[in-house]
């Protein structure tokens, strides 16, 4: 067995059928489609303000409902982490970084908070908040000098409040 000489190995590489299937320019990338996928998001943009101030009405919704529903606060947070979710991955594709980046400190905490207490609620509250103002104030990008102050601030609150959270 140990005297055995090695087998004979074949390896195998299966055809790529989807490469062929793709059409591509060098580098890799079709720049028509790109350009005519930029200029579609670009025309929605309109209609994304209209459809994160949906979200943050439906966001303070069921904010409100985990305040005043505290046995079925988990439940209510899980619809809040869902929509802060959705806000997350949507806000870059819109020019609106500093949301995503408030969005995910949101959803951050809910993920790690096992029992929600009104210290916990009053930082999400405070999330929320944040991101209403970023809406409202159109700060696109990441806000600028005023973005980075709002979420050095956000995630100093978060640490003294909770410091159990831990860093985002």
């Amino acid at each position: 067995m140990a005297d055995d000489p090695p087998e004979k190995v074949e390896i195998i590489i299966p055809p790529n059928k989807l490469k062929n299937k793709v059409s591509y320019t060098d580098p890799g990338v079709d720049l028509k489609a790109l350009e005519k996928a930029e200029q579609i998001i670009a025309n929605l943009q309109g209609d994304y303000l209209e459809w994160v101030e949906d979200d943050l009405a439906n966001l303070q919704a069921m904010y409100e409902r985990a305040v005043t529903d505290a046995p079925n606060r988990h439940q209510h947070l899980t619809e809040v982490f869902q929509i802060a979710h959705d806000i997350k991955g949507q806000g870059g594709s819109f020019g609106y970084h500093l949301i995503t980046s408030i969005a995910n400190d949101l959803c951050r905490l809910i993920e790690r908070t096992t029992e929600p207490c009104e210290e916990h609620m009053a930082v999400i509250k405070l999330l929320i908040d944040a991101m209403r103002v970023v809406i409202n104030k159109r700060l696109e990008g990441d806000g600028g000098a005023v973005g980075v102050e709002m979420v050095k601030g956000l995630r100093a609150v978060v640490q003294r409040i909770l410091p159990q959270i831990g860093t985002f």
